[in-house]
């Protein structure tokens, strides 16, 4: 078989799969959330706060919107730390916002700090629990123990919110720490009556999403890590349909993430099961377990809160194998020493877009003798095109004879036509490992390289996780494409041909809107594959 054939299917394969993903992926859909009615919030009469709300009995709730929530009772309490403010509602210790203090929407210079608590969300009450489906944070009469949080160095705070509902007695004991995106959580179920009690408690989190709806390289997700392993469900209707996975699965952590924050539930104790749904523009995940009670017995349940960055270095110590969370895909393996590397680089230029610049001609050289050797095979090729045209001109309605003739010119040159494919494929995980790697880094977010077009005060490559507003990069990164398509040897088939030199103009515009950071990467690997390959030319 022809090598040029086999780097056609492989170069076809990635277009199809870049194809697909620009036009056909699922858009999120967007959240239609009626807004709760903001009104005066009352302070409550510390220490112990009672609901205004009269408690509904379980027939009543099937009637109404589910586990829906106004903020308007209780008061807030405010936990600040150097990496976020969180406001609480002490009625059900219901979370209403979590700003982090170190990110910001966009690179605009008046940009808001990000609130992965908006209050499109409140609605599904993030941190409420739930007892026997019903929504204690408004069916409980509630009391709140502690006041105003403000932790520095490695201070840690705590909150009580004391809940009655029925039968059952409930203690929630929220831990905060300065240095940590973790909130630990101990929750005390209390059977305050003399006959046997049985319910199922849920944690709760919610979420509209953390990515915009129309941003289709960082799309929001419900993942999970249990005895099942790793699963990412992204597709809109599959999670407005809902994902069950029931306890005995050894449930380690469920979250709603993007490429780069997660807010996550990790189980401390028992054997927890999952629900999750899409519903209405709103992502929530339960993560809870039946409690059984005797009289008068109690039963604790824990679990850890993350709500922040998916960033190694920040994840490192959370629990139950949180970090793992940060997924490259297929090859994430191989991506993850990159972005290792990457990071590096990084604390010596101090430039994102060189450290991509560096790394790329790191792995350049790494495969350089594979490459020489591709290339190497490629001319060999060149050389017998002519003898190759006249045998297929010769024998062209005869394929069998036209294929031993063929075979008998390899044979005769000692020219291997897989030569200049095999160097090239073993150099196909590592650069789909960059690729997802650079698409899916937190570290490239808001990430400047060139902030200024030269010479004038446009605002040019000033985030790599954002696509290049002029489009200068991806017509840099087509144009060194087709150089390099024309100084490759081409078969004797016309209509390949043509084929492999419209490649440039469909990868071209596919990308257009890819994060910038992605396309110095291709770009780079294209300009240092043409000075080799015109060597090795030169050379032969």
């Amino acid at each position: 078989m022809d090598n040029r054939r086999v780097i056609l299917a492989v170069a076809l394969s990635i277009a199809v799969l870049l194809i697909w993903n620009q036009f056909f992926t699922p858009a999120p859909q967007v959240p239609q959330v009626q807004q709760p009615t903001q009104t005066a919030q009352a302070p409550a009469p510390a220490p112990s706060v009672a609901s205004s709300q009269t408690p509904a009995s379980v027939s009543d709730v099937s009637s109404q919107t589910p586990f829906s929530f106004t903020p308007t009772e209780g008061k807030q309490v405010v936990v600040e730390t150097p990496l976020y403010r969180g406001v609480l509602n002490t009625t059900g210790g219901v979370l209403e916002h979590f700003v982090l203090k170190k990110y910001t929407e966009s690179i605009a210079a008046d940009s808001s700090t990000i609130d992965l608590i908006p209050s499109e969300a409140l609605v599904r009450a993030p941190l409420g629990i739930s007892w026997n489906k019903l929504p204690a944070w408004s069916k409980a009469e509630w009391g709140f123990s502690g006041e105003d949080l403000s932790l520095t160095g490695t201070e840690d705070g705590t909150l009580t919110f004391t809940g009655r509902l029925g039968s059952v007695t409930f203690i929630r004991t929220l831990t905060f720490a300065a240095n940590s995106y973790e909130i630990r959580e101990k929750i005390q179920v209390v059977n305050t009556t003399s006959a046997q009690v049985t319910g199922n408690l849920d944690f709760s989190l919610a979420s509209v999403g953390l990515s915009a709806k129309d941003d289709r390289y960082n799309q929001n997700k419900v993942a999970s890590l249990s005895a099942k392993g790793l699963d990412e469900e992204s597709d809109a209707d599959d999670l407005t349909t809902g994902i069950s996975l029931p306890a005995g699965n050894v449930l380690q952590w469920a979250g709603i993430e993007n490429n780069y924050f997660i807010l996550a539930v990790v189980p401390t104790s028992g054997d927890m099961g999952l629900k999750a749904k899409l519903d209405n523009g709103i992502y929530r995940l339960l993560v809870g377990q039946n409690v059984i009670l005797e009289p008068g017995a109690s039963q604790t349940l824990a679990c850890t809160y993350y709500l922040g960055p998916k960033e190694m270095s920040v994840m490192a110590d959370a629990p139950n194998e949180l970090k793992r969370c940060i997924h490259y895909g297929w090859f994430d393996i191989i991506a993850k020493p990159l972005i290792v590397g990457l990071n590096f680089l990084y604390t010596y230029v101090g430039n994102y877009g060189v450290a991509i610049i560096i790394l790329t001609i790191l792995i350049k050289l790494l495969f350089w003798p594979l490459s020489q050797k591709s290339y190497k095979s490629m001319e060999q090729m060149k050389k017998i095109q002519p003898m190759m045209a006249k045998v297929r001109e010769q024998y062209k309605d005869d394929r069998d004879q036209m294929n031993k003739e063929v075979m008998r010119l390899y044979k005769t040159y000692k020219v291997n036509p897989a030569g200049g494919c095999l160097p090239m494929l073993l150099q196909i995980p590592v650069f789909f490992a960059l690729y997802q790697a650079l698409l899916g880094a937190i570290e490239l977010r808001h990430a400047p390289f060139v902030t200024h077009l030269p010479f004038t005060d446009l605002v040019w490559l000033a985030d790599l996780s954002a696509k290049d507003p002029f489009y200068i990069t991806p017509i840099i990164m087509g144009v060194t494409m087709f150089m390099q398509q024309k100084m490759t040897p081409t078969t004797g088939d016309p209509t390949q041909a043509k084929i492999m030199l419209f490649m440039p103009i469909v990868f071209t515009f596919i990308f257009l809107n890819f994060p910038s950071g992605l396309v110095v990467y291709w770009m780079v690997n294209n300009i240092l594959s043409i000075a080799q390959q015109w060597m090795i030319t030169r050379k032969v």
